[in-house]
């Protein structure tokens, strides 16, 4: 069985919101996965729907077939972090996290559920 995987790097989203769209698509086959991403009303859905195209694509070249593909893991990491301050009163700052987010998707092969056994 085949493994396939697909990256996104320094997504400037928090891990913590992304990791609810990607919790949906865990464990699902692909067509399954695509259906929840477009019911899905979040901002980190575009970018994993192109992530999940493009770790599809990933197998087309190693010569996978895409039917019996499902999502084996997906992970959420946390990047970088971009530090900015904000001014408040009497010449103080408040320190502003803006967190980006690394993506791992890993596809894998399951067996043809289609296949009928010879009693």
């Amino acid at each position: 069985m085949k493994e396939i995987t697909a990256q996104l790097n320094s997504y400037r989203q928090s891990p913590r919101k992304v990791r609810v769209v990607a919790d949906a698509i865990r464990g699902k086959n692909i067509a399954e996965a695509k259906k929840k991403l477009n019911f899905i009303i979040k901002r980190a859905v575009s970018p994993l729907h192109k992530l999940l195209n493009s770790a599809i694509a990933n197998a087309k070249d190693l010569g996978v077939e895409t039917e019996n593909l499902k999502v084996k893991s997906i992970t959420v990491d946390g990047g970088k972090i971009l530090y900015r301050r904000r001014p408040v009163w009497h010449g103080m700052a408040h320190p502003i996290r803006k967190r980006t987010s690394h993506i791992t998707i890993v596809l894998s092969e399951t067996k043809n559920s289609n296949l009928k056994s010879k009693d």
